[in-house]
């Protein structure tokens, strides 16, 4: 366990008959970003509430930075730092208010916790915005001022959790360099994104997670090297023609051409070599869009599972904002 800042051994979660997580084992190294890759309802969010102390696993057992998360979950939650999906931050309160509250909840008074508060929301950007109530935020600035609070009292482990779900682009890569930055000062990461980029972008190594089970661990490239080729999607304006231009690439190029809705997709070794053969046999139909796509964690997650990672996806950040409002 001296080698693993988080180490999960057959981790293992049921709700009556629904087996949220089943079995999984991994190790995180010091300093490392570790990625768990999924969709919603793979089990991500279980499995970080196991290693956090705030479920109970239903068997198996996790060490954090050597800290039995059964027999000793007080030293374990001195020593992470937690980023969940849910807001936690008070609305009436301002930013700097609630970094300080949780500086203090750790133990730390007077003048410490405030210069705790202030470091904390000036690495997130946030200092010039503290004095303002938390409820005229932005998406992006509250997701920061969770990081903010995670942070204050200088975890070794941080737990992020889905920590850009929802955020626009711009907001999405400012968040992506302040965890390179904690990577660069040697904060062990463990994140869960359902975002094949954001894996691919921060993680050093990515454990791909369905139905509650681990189906593959690798870093990206290793992941990626599963999959060999290149694959051609081909958009019809009219999805009764598929079936029929899928076999007749089949047949005219001996491609592995597969119809769904109104899009064939092709497995090929080299999109370079096969497409102008291609682009003659579909000549005259009516092609909407021919997209080339290079191996990918989504193409990889597609092979092991058979359905991407955004089979449902909505602004569920956006969503959970609303519904706090609502209860007010």
């Amino acid at each position: 366990m001296e080698e693993c800042s988080i180490k999960a051994q057959d981790l293992t979660k049921q709700f009556g008959q629904l087996t949220a997580v089943d079995h999984v084992s991994f190790c995180v190294k010091p300093g490392e970003v570790y990625s768990l890759l999924g969709p919603n309802g793979a089990g991500k969010t279980t499995t970080i509430k196991m290693l956090a102390t705030l479920l109970q696993p239903t068997a198996g057992e996790a060490w954090i930075k050597g800290h039995s998360i059964l027999r000793e979950p007080h030293m374990v939650r001195r020593a992470i730092g937690l980023v969940p999906q849910d807001l936690t931050a008070d609305d009436e309160l301002t930013g700097w208010e609630n970094v300080v509250i949780q500086a203090k909840l750790y133990g730390f008074r007077g003048v410490e916790a405030e210069r705790r508060a202030k470091e904390a929301l000036d690495f997130m950007g946030l200092l010039e915005a503290a004095q303002r109530r938390v409820s005229t935020y932005s998406g992006g600035m509250r997701r920061r001022l969770e990081v903010a609070m995670s942070l204050v009292h200088s975890p070794e482990v941080l737990f992020l959790d889905e920590p850009t779900l929802g955020l626009d682009v711009q907001s999405r890569r400012h968040l992506w360099g302040l965890i390179e930055e904690l990577r660069r000062q040697g904060k062990t990461i463990l994140l869960t994104t359902h975002y094949m980029e954001e894996a691919e972008a921060l993680a050093d190594r990515v454990a791909i997670i369905d139905h509650g089970r681990i189906v593959a661990e690798g870093s990206p490239e290793e992941l990626k090297s599963r999959i060999k080729g290149e694959t051609i999607h081909v958009r019809l304006r009219d999805p009764g023609q598929t079936i029929a231009l899928a076999e007749k690439l089949s047949k005219e190029l001996g491609v592995d051409a597969e119809a769904k809705g109104d899009t064939v997709t092709v497995r090929v070794k080299s999109s370079a070599e096969t497409l102008p053969g291609l682009v003659q046999v579909v000549s005259g139909m009516p092609v909407v869009e021919i997209r080339i796509v290079k191996p990918n964690l989504e193409e990889v997650f597609l092979e092991l599972t058979g359905r991407g990672l955004r089979d449902e996806e909505f602004d569920v950040f956006k969503f959970r904002v609303m519904a706090r409002r609502v209860r007010r």
